[in-house]
């Protein structure tokens, strides 16, 4: 038996041609400024060369840079491009930086080859996708397709088509065996035939796509109709009607030889997982370098300010649900950490006069940069909240407990959204659990860097915080 699933992830016929184009037009520019300025080309350009295309591909592979873009705006393609070559730049920067030794290029040329890289990565994008458009504007290259269903998923997607002249798509009409009085009035001016008469159009090499958009419940139905256009060559695509569920990376995977459909999944795998790491070290060592000298002068106020320890240590839910220890500067009298944990409120006696600063400055979570750097915590992800809360939530909120198929973060979707400090009703925890789950949804380095920026400048000033 073969060890092959029945069903292929799809991949972009380009996506070989991009790669090899993106490492040539990298190389050629590097090579091309050393010739002009009478260079030569040694083993140090070679080893910097090495370690830029090797970032630059991690990067691309975390930012699904090699993926059909057919769909997607070329804004949004630009933006991927633009972010994972400021990454493998700063990655290549801090290499020649680190090991002087081996490199010894000029810093005019290393600048100047990064900037003109950026350019040449994304204007030859943007210049082979018109010339694809074009191209397929003009009926070339196109594809015929039908869906057979008159459901809202397969409306939907003949809409997609009919607006989206670019992907090469021609819509030639939805089959459907009911008749025209049992089906939807938005679908029935769509209607070119029955069921019996896709499979024929497909047999006779009219169609080149067929979508079938039947209802998961007609199981029976969706397999009589498989086995029918086995006996054609048309490609055959199921749209299963997955938006009854809040679907969370959704992914294909092979287990042995069979393929299974991840509903909820951590966007954080493979080369995803590896720079999202990167970004929490590199940027926690910085971090950490700048507020050195406050967290000290921070610890000692605590110390004199109010009797205790400095450093407040609580249990807290961290990647898949296990418990990880937090670190925050001690704000209160008191120290819960057990299976009642009372949330702080307005005038709260149990804050210290310093620890209300700290908290409504969000200097108490400073020292959780030190658990970022342990690995159990990120700098942008879900909050963590304090186990008994979890407990208590995760019995209310449906999908809760999916915040934890990410590290928890110092600062999150939901805070920057004004959602942070005391969730003294259910719907405010609900709308947290919601910016919590979009984030998993909507991750890209571009959102952690836009959320950490609004932290920096909004974080400061939250009323919200006691």
């Amino acid at each position: 038996m073969s060890n092959k699933g029945i069903i292929q992830s799809n991949k972009s016929s380009f996506s070989t041609l991009y790669r090899l184009v993106d490492m040539l037009l990298i190389t050629a520019v590097l090579f091309t400024l050393l010739i002009i300025l009478d260079k030569k080309i040694d083993s140090e350009v070679m080893v910097l060369l090495f370690v830029n295309i090797v970032s630059y591909n991690l990067c691309a592979e975390a930012l699904d840079l090699y993926r059909s873009w057919r769909t997607a705006s070329t804004t949004l393609m630009i933006k991927s491009v633009t972010i994972g070559w400021m990454i493998s730049t700063f990655v290549t920067s801090t290499f020649a930086y680190l090991f002087p030794g081996l490199v010894h290029l000029d810093n005019f040329i290393v600048i100047s080859w990064l900037i003109i890289s950026v350019v040449a990565l994304t204007s030859w994008r943007i210049v082979f996708r018109q010339i694809l458009f074009h191209h397929r504007r003009q009926g070339h290259n196109s594809r015929k397709a039908i869906v057979i269903g008159a459901t809202a998923s397969g409306y939907s997607l003949s809409n997609q088509i009919i607006d989206n002249e670019r992907l090469g798509i021609i819509f030639s009409g939805i089959y459907d065996d009911r008749t025209i009085d049992r089906i939807p009035h938005e679908f029935s001016n769509q209607i070119a035939g029955n069921i019996e008469d896709a499979i024929n159009k497909a047999k006779n090499g009219e169609i080149d796509y067929v979508y079938i958009a039947l209802p998961m419940s007609a199981e029976k139905r969706i397999s009589h109709i498989l086995h029918l256009c086995s006996d054609t060559t048309a490609s055959v695509y199921l749209i299963p009607n997955f938006f009854m569920y809040n679907l969370i990376n959704a992914r294909w995977q092979n287990v042995g030889s069979i393929q299974t459909l991840s509903v909820y999944d951590t966007p954080f795998q493979g080369g995803s997982e590896l720079l999202k790491r990167l970004e929490d070290v590199v940027l926690s060592i910085l971090i950490l370098t700048l507020i050195a000298i406050p967290m000290l002068i921070i610890s000692a106020a605590v110390k004199f300010t109010s009797p205790g320890p400095v450093i407040f240590k609580q249990n807290r839910y961290g990647l898949d649900g296990k418990k990880i220890t937090i670190y925050k500067f001690r704000s209160m009298t008191s120290m819960d950490n057990g299976d009642v944990v009372k949330q702080a409120t307005k005038n709260d006696a149990r804050i210290t006069p310093l620890g209300a600063f700290l908290r409504k400055t969000s200097l108490d979570e400073l020292p959780q940069f030190i658990n970022v750097m342990h690995g159990n915590m990120s700098i942008v992800g879900p909050r963590p909240h304090a186990v008994a809360h979890n407990e208590q939530y995760r019995k209310l909120v449906e999908g809760y407990m999916l915040r934890h198929k990410v590290r928890p973060g110092i600062t999150g979707l939901a805070q920057v959204n004004g959602l942070r400090g005391e969730t003294e009703t259910i719907n405010k925890m609900v709308k947290r659990v919601e910016y919590d789950l979009e984030y998993i949804h909507r991750w890209t380095v571009w959102l952690d860097i836009k959320i950490i920026l609004k932290t920096v400048f909004n974080g400061f000033r939250n009323k919200n915080a006691y």
